[in-house]
Order: structure tokens, then sequence, then C-alpha cells
């Protein structure tokens, strides 16, 4: 585990070589360095220094305020940032727009989860993959075939089978939810940013939930999670990172980052919320 606070400033840095650097690179699908953002007076965040690596789950822990859901924002350029810089496998994501960096291979959910409501199950991940080529030409109805084909499987995976033909306003907030993931699924993307995905399930719906990501996380997917569950953030992460007041504060395995007092004091009331 590392803070991020005053002891973070004591501690002697030590110079690598460019092979070493690589070799560090190579297991981390997002390198975020140095990264601010303030409105007016807020410093929403400061000065995040912070790492996703490829095929795990990271969760961001931290009280109300803390600066989780603008970070996601400044990943996914929703927000520019004042300071820092943000890399997806080697590339800037910084001055992207959001549609842009999402063909990059970042996709994001949202507490609202964003769904076309008057659209059939099928249609709303149908509508989240980039056709190849469009029916009228060469090769079209083929490619036509195998995206309805990846929709199936998608949606057998997501438990929403049987809803493929229902409209998307007609389903439960449960399976809404899952919706929400088959679309990112259906972009292909590689790492998946995911806010608060668990709110809101039932038991049954959280052990599919549960499965999914790690089956998605087998495959190669990167997660980061914004959760306050503390009970889903165990049984679901591989590392956390600790925000407070803008800024990462620790950061670590989830059982040493869940048993440190001064952490727990911060997440039920200590912290600026």
């Amino acid at each position: 585990m590392r803070y991020g606070s005053k002891e973070a400033e004591n501690v002697v840095t030590t110079a690598i070589s460019p092979a070493q650097a690589s070799s560090e690179a190579a297991g981390k699908a997002l390198r975020i360095s140095n990264l601010s953002k303030s409105f007016g007076g807020l410093q929403a965040i400061q000065d995040i220094t912070l790492d996703l690596h490829t095929g795990i789950i990271t969760s961001l822990v931290g009280p109300n305020g803390a600066g989780k859901t603008t970070l996601f924002n400044t990943i996914t350029g929703h927000i520019k940032p004042d300071t820092g810089t943000v890399q997806f496998e080697g590339h800037s994501l910084v001055g992207h727009p959001p549609w842009k960096i999402a063909r990059m291979g970042v996709m994001r959910t949202f507490q609202d989860l964003r769904l076309f409501m008057h659209m059939s199950v099928e249609d709303n991940v149908l509508a989240a993959m980039e056709p190849r080529s469009w029916f009228w030409q060469p090769a079209g109805r083929q490619a036509n075939n195998a995206r309805r084909e990846r929709t199936a499987a998608i949606l057998k995976e997501t438990g929403l089978s049987a809803k493929a033909g229902s409209l998307a306003g007609s389903l439960s907030y449960a399976e809404r939810k899952f919706l929400s993931l088959a679309r990112i699924m259906a972009t292909e993307a590689r790492l998946w940013l995911l806010d608060e995905p668990a709110a809101g399930l039932d038991p049954p719906s959280y052990e599919l939930f549960q499965d999914l990501l790690r089956n998605q996380v087998q495959r190669g997917i990167s997660v980061c999670i914004i959760e306050h569950n503390l009970d889903i953030i165990t049984a679901i992460s591989d590392r956390i990172a600790f925000l407070d007041q803008g800024r990462v504060i620790a950061e670590g395995e989830p059982s040493k980052i869940l048993e440190d007092p001064k952490l727990i004091e911060i997440y039920f009331g200590g912290g600026q919320s």
C-alpha cells in the first residue's frame, strides 16, 4: 500500500532505466500522471497519479465529494484537465472528445445509465456496434448477420436473451444495469469504467454481475469501478485506490486498505463530503 499524503513526500525516488520503465508499463492499461482539475475555487482532483492494470478490477473508494466521478469524466474526455496526462495503451487521451476515446477502447457507464428507452434491448446493443460494412455494401449482409449473432451471445451472457425484443424502458432496474454492460461489451472496449454498477442489484443479479466481470477480466479486460458498498468492494476488487479531497491518499490490496483505521475513519465521516 502506498500513501499519497505527507508521508509520500519523504519517499526517496530511484532512477530506473528505459528498459525497466518499459517492463513496468507493459501490465498497465491506463497511466494517469499528475492529473488536476478545478472548478472556480474548488479543486476537484489534485495531482492524481494512478495506474489501472491490465486484466484486474480496481475500485475507487472514498467519501462523497472525493473526486471519483470527476476522475472518470476527465479520463473519458467529458472534462478537460487543467494539468497532467492520461495515457491508454501508450496513447494520450487528453484533448480527445468522448466519442474518440470510446473508439480507442475506453468505455464507461453512468449512474443514470443513458439507454435508448424506446428501442428494443437487441437494438440498444446493435447500436453500440460500429458496422464494418453497411447492409447494401459487399459482404454487408454477412457482416449484419455476424453482428446479430454477437448481440445474441452478449444478451445470453448478460441474462437478457428473453428480453431481446422488449423495449429498454420496460426492463427492471437490474436488467437496465445489465443492458448498460451489454452495450459496453458490444463495443469491444478494453477498459471499462463503471460508476456504481452494482447499486440496486438483488442477490441473484449481483451474482451474475460478479461472474460477468470475472469472465471479462479473464479475457484481459481492465475494469475500474466506483462503488460505495464495502461488501461489494471486498468481493470483487483486486486493487483499491482510496481518494479523499481530490487526492489518491492510499492504494493497494483490498485487505490492507479496508483494514486501515485511518482510512475507515475518513470513509465513515472523517473526510470532507
